[in-house]
């Protein structure tokens, strides 16, 4: 049996969710080794010229992706704003989880200073946020992370590659005497 072409087709069966080395070692029944040689091989057949694909490494698995030269082509298909699913507040709330995780509801809606819960559910729901269980704090309120699938969404393999982020502390944010101040009553 031709172990690259069913490869080839565990991919494409399990598309977004993509499959770890440990995956491909037990569904194929070979070594680690082997395994990776047969990735490897496969890998390299995608990277001709002929092929629209390629295997990345993303979200800490293998999946099929488009190409990255072929990019503009992609971006026009979903250039129009009805094929755009994430708007300007799931971005906001995405960016507040991702880089305040694990975080609750209540943390997001004081970050942002509007409610947020009907979006988390959504962002639930299209897989990019999970619960991931409840706090100590009063009420014990649930828990939210990101999931692989964000990475996958936003191409990322791993949460280092986010930007960092300068955060001001409190120690570095120097307190203004109002009194003091140029803006001063007068008399």
């Amino acid at each position: 049996m031709n172990l690259n072409a069913v490869l080839e087709g565990l991919l494409f069966v399990v598309g977004d969710d993509g499959l770890t080395l440990e995956q491909i070692e037990e569904i194929l029944v070979v070594s680690a080794e082997e395994a990776k040689s047969i990735l490897l091989n496969l890998k390299q057949k995608y990277e001709d010229d002929n092929r629209g694909i390629r295997i990345n490494y993303l979200g800490n698995t293998f999946k099929l992706t488009t190409k990255e030269e072929h990019r503009e082509y992609y971006q026009r298909l979903i250039s129009s704003d009805k094929n755009n699913p994430l708007s300007q507040s799931a971005l906001e709330i995405l960016a507040i989880i991702v880089y305040n995780e694990p975080v609750t509801r209540m943390q997001v809606d004081e970050l942002r200073g509007v409610s947020s819960g009907q979006m988390i559910r959504k962002l639930v729901a299209k897989g990019l946020v999970k619960e991931i269980g409840r706090s100590e704090l009063p009420g014990r309120p649930i828990l939210y992370k990101t999931t692989n699938e964000f990475l996958d969404y936003f191409g990322l393999s791993s949460k280092e590659e986010l930007p960092k982020l300068d955060i001001f502390s409190e120690e570095s944010i120097e307190e203004t005497d109002l009194f003091l101040s140029k803006y001063q009553e007068e008399n």
